[in-house]
């Protein structure tokens, strides 16, 4: 039974980790439109995925000076590795490459994906939980 949950939920759980890390790096780029040198960053979305799903990845070990600090486990991986300057976008005069237009359509984008893997996530779950108590939703 659990071999089935983590096959049936754990590509939504992924899918999901990837997409918000990468509306985070979306996010960091809009707010940075106006900052001199900014270099605007992204993740390939599918390839970041398929190595997630892999088990592939930058292993990023975080370094703690305090006893009351979070360590990451043997076998997390680091999406930061993934991460890759954008191509294509003209750098400003204050060296910024920011394209505003193109930020706004991927952030417009990937929260269409997340909300799409949010809404079928909770749907398997809804599947699952019916499948379990013998009742329907």
């Amino acid at each position: 039974m659990a071999g089935l949950l983590s096959q049936t939920l754990d590509p939504l759980a992924d899918a999901l980790r990837v997409s918000g890390y990468r509306q985070q790096l979306l996010a960091a780029n809009i707010a940075n439109a106006n900052t001199p040198n900014y270099k605007a960053v992204d993740i390939p979305f599918a390839q970041t995925l398929r190595a997630v799903q892999a088990g592939q990845g930058a292993r990023l070990p975080l370094r703690t000076d305090q006893p009351r600090q979070f360590t990451a486990s043997a076998g997390d991986l680091s999406l930061a590795g993934f991460v890759q300057y954008q191509r294509g976008s003209a750098v400003g005069l204050d060296g910024n490459s920011v394209d505003m237009n193109r930020e706004q359509s991927e952030f417009a984008q990937n929260s269409l994906r997340y909300q799409g893997d949010v809404t079928f996530l909770t749907g398997k779950i809804k599947t699952l939980l019916s499948a379990i108590t013998g009742t329907t939703q």
